[in-house]
């Protein structure tokens, strides 16, 4: 049977109005004579609109306009620097890493001022690819959102005034350093220099999309607690139970690049790999899929445990089990060149797909941890011990760096802990919901005007070097703990001193290696290949655990995710990526509830018999959205819907990273913070709540 293909479900159902509709050029008429007739200042104008009118009028304009463009005279330099020349630009070799993302990039530099990255194709971790976000991120280097300058109480003060009362605070007892995951060699040693200086202190890694299912997983199946590092591109088959590898999950710049090899076709090459995945909302990665099985929330797990029982001889109950069965046999075939991945935070999850991979014998072929990832080190249980621990006054005082556990720690814990610390110190780049909550603010240089380094992967190294001096009066959270710690030098020294240890190759010029690592923005170290291991651990408790936790009721379940443009939240106040159409869903500029087509039609949110569009008008007209109320933990939030082929039935999908309070002018008050619906189990923090 030949298949249909279709844009929307408008056009999988069309009607008489939505065919009448769909032959017209604009879908609504342009209101150039009403918002002529009026000042566009004064008019309550649609955004849309304005940019339509615009848009058609200034491109207007330009085609009937033609004469040059005035020419303005500038002062030119009274000593021009050597490397730049007017109008030409400069490419500078860089590393983006920020909470465990990571992209090594070029920075198009024209006048001292950054405008342009690119991938560095130099680097064999991302191969010259970027994402959304690196894209975006040249343009958070001139958000006025950004802190000026330290404060003290909201108050701003000189760097001197800072320096000599946060000394005088830390002479007070040991404190906690809480950041997002650093990837950075240099700088964790850093921080491990001044704990030891700070007799009592502590370093705990909070990641808010956490992995600690999956280090602690790995911890008690191998003894090694660290993130695999997969090769997609040595896999015949994949098999991904939730896993948006493309799209979020911890590393898809390098799993891209790595998922293309396998998909493209040459003459020595004759057969794509297969991709299997297993779902319960449609993610950019389930879009790309060969063969897609969708499962509800609650049988998540009991279909990572059916499939471990298919491989061993077993059987299992679910509807999907014919699916499953050839996703078994398929794996079977495919020994020692599949990979079996799980997004999930699960531990027991987590246990049951190391086995499933060990008995396939992927372990030194497509999983290696003997080369790990570092790009996801958080903590669950710690930074819930930690939170106990300053309740208790355990510590003197804390300092937050790279993360903002006020708005994305699942309950509001953690701000209150804040709030009894003996002194707080923020080093994030704005008065963001953490920050506010803390005494001292000493905001971070933007990552393009500091220097620092990367090793996303054991025996990879990369360079971050500034572009532009800093635009405000900040400094990098380096140099605050060498000044703090009594150190005189600055973290360029440091750093140069540290891969001159640790990094460079040993017995050339070493000035010209750390020359050559700036230039070429990436050094690499021969390292050995990762050895074939045996899962270990008791797999039948892990197996019990995931039948205690999901029932396959299928009731009523919210499942959280990131989008690929704003991921948790932390560049929210980034109009790009609020600008950035979803690539499943389309939409900008909000979170809204993801339902299934079969769950609209029994919440009784489509009218004409589950038509979409009716004889008169959209139904999904954005000035009377269908609204609903989602409550779990006691928290309810009103979202918009939006109807998603794809989506499980009973099932709700909600992006997190809105509901920002402090994030800046553009991205405050956009959205719902969904943060709160997260769910602890097995020590570490869901994203999927199974009763709503």
């Amino acid at each position: 049977m030949e298949k249909k293909y279709w844009k929307g479900l408008e056009e999988l159902q069309p009607t008489k109005a939505f065919t009448a509709a769909e032959k017209n050029e604009f879908a609504e008429d342009l209101p150039i004579v009403e918002l002529f007739n009026e000042s566009m200042t004064d008019k309550n104008t649609g955004r849309r609109d304005f940019l339509k009118v615009m848009g058609f009028s200034v491109a207007a304009a330009t085609l009937a306009a033609s004469c040059e463009i005035p020419v303005r005279k500038a002062i030119p330099y009274v000593i021009k620097p050597e490397e730049i020349v007017p109008g030409v630009a400069n490419w500078y070799a860089s590393s983006y890493a920020d909470g465990g993302e990571y992209c090594s990039i070029l920075v198009k530099s024209r006048e001292g001022r950054p405008i342009k990255i690119e991938g560095n194709a130099n680097s064999p971790i991302t191969k010259g690819g970027t994402s959304a976000r690196v894209q975006a991120s040249i343009l958070s280097i001139y958000d006025n959102g950004r802190s000026k300058a330290p404060s003290i109480a909201g108050k701003e003060v000189s760097w001197d005034a800072a320096d000599t009362a946060i000394k005088a605070e830390l002479a007070k007892g040991s404190v906690a350093i809480v950041t997002s995951t650093i990837i950075s060699p240099s700088t964790l040693a850093l921080i491990n220099e001044f704990v030891s200086k700070n007799k009592g202190s502590k370093h705990v890694t909070y990641d808010a999309h956490s992995s600690a299912g999956m280090l602690l997983a790995n911890e008690q199946s191998f003894g090694i607690k660290a993130i695999p590092a997969y090769a997609f591109d040595k896999a015949d088959v994949i098999v991904s139970f939730g896993a948006d590898f493309l799209g979020s999950w911890i590393a898809p710049i390098q799993y891209t690049k790595q998922y293309i090899v396998g998909r493209k076709l040459n003459k020595g090459k004759m057969e794509m790999n297969k991709h299997f995945q297993i779902e319960s909302t449609l993610s950019l990665t389930g879009a790309n899929a060969d063969d897609r099985i969708v499962v509800h929330p609650s049988e998540e797990g009991l279909a990572v445990s059916g499939l471990y029982s298919l491989l061993t001889g077993g059987s299992t109950s679910l509807a999907c089990a014919p699916a499953l069965k050839k996703v078994a046999t398929v794996l079977m075939n495919a020994k020692g060149k599949s990979l079996v991945i799980s997004g999930s935070n699960d531990v027991n999850i987590q246990i049951v797909v190391n086995h499933i991979n060990s008995l396939l014998e992927n372990y030194g072929s497509t999983l290696d941890l003997t080369n790990a990832s570092t790009q996801r080190q958080g903590n669950d249980a710690e930074v819930a011990q930690l939170i106990d621990d300053l309740n208790a006054g355990k510590y003197a005082g804390i300092m937050i760096h790279g993360c903002n556990p006020a708005y994305d720690y699942p309950t509001a814990k953690f701000g209150e802990a804040i709030k009894k610390a003996g002194f707080s110190i923020s080093f994030n780049d704005r008065m963001d919901e953490t920050t506010a909550l803390c005494k001292y603010s000493t905001p971070d240089n933007h990552y393009l005007e500091s220097w620092s380094d990367a090793s996303p992967v054991n025996g990879e190294y990369s360079i971050c070097q500034p572009i532009i001096a800093p635009l405000f009066k900040t400094r990098q959270f380096q140099d605050s703990l060498l000044k703090w710690s009594g150190v005189e030098t600055d973290f360029l020294a440091y750093l140069q001193n540290y891969w001159t240890k640790n990094v460079l190759v040993s017995g050339g010029d070493l000035q010209l290696a750390w020359d050559m690592a700036v230039k070429n923005g990436v050094v690499s170290h021969e390292t050995k290949p990762g050895a074939a291991i045996t899962a270990k651990g008791d797999i039948q408790a892990a197996l019990s655990g995931i039948a205690s936790f999901y029932n396959g009721k299928k009731e009523m379940a919210v499942v959280l995710y990131e989008k690929v443009a704003i991921g948790n939240g932390k560049y929210a106040n980034n109009p790009w990526l609020q600008e950035m159409p979803d690539p499943i869903t389309k939409t900008t500029w909000d979170n809204y509830a993801c339902i299934s087509y079969n769950t609209a039609l029994e919440m009784k949110l489509l009218e004409n018999n589950g038509s979409l569009f009716s004889d008169h008008k959209p139904l999904w007209d954005a000035t009377k959205t269908r609204m609903i109320n989602v409550t779990v933990n006691g928290k309810t939030v009103k979202l918009p819907t939006l109807v998603q082929p794809g989506m499980a039935d009973n099932t709700i999908a909600i992006a997190v990273g809105y509901g920002r309070t402090a994030a800046g002018k553009v991205g405050t008050g956009v959205g719902e913070n969904i943060y709160p619906f997260s769910t602890w189990s097995n020590g570490t923090w869901l994203s999927v709540a199974l009763k709503v």
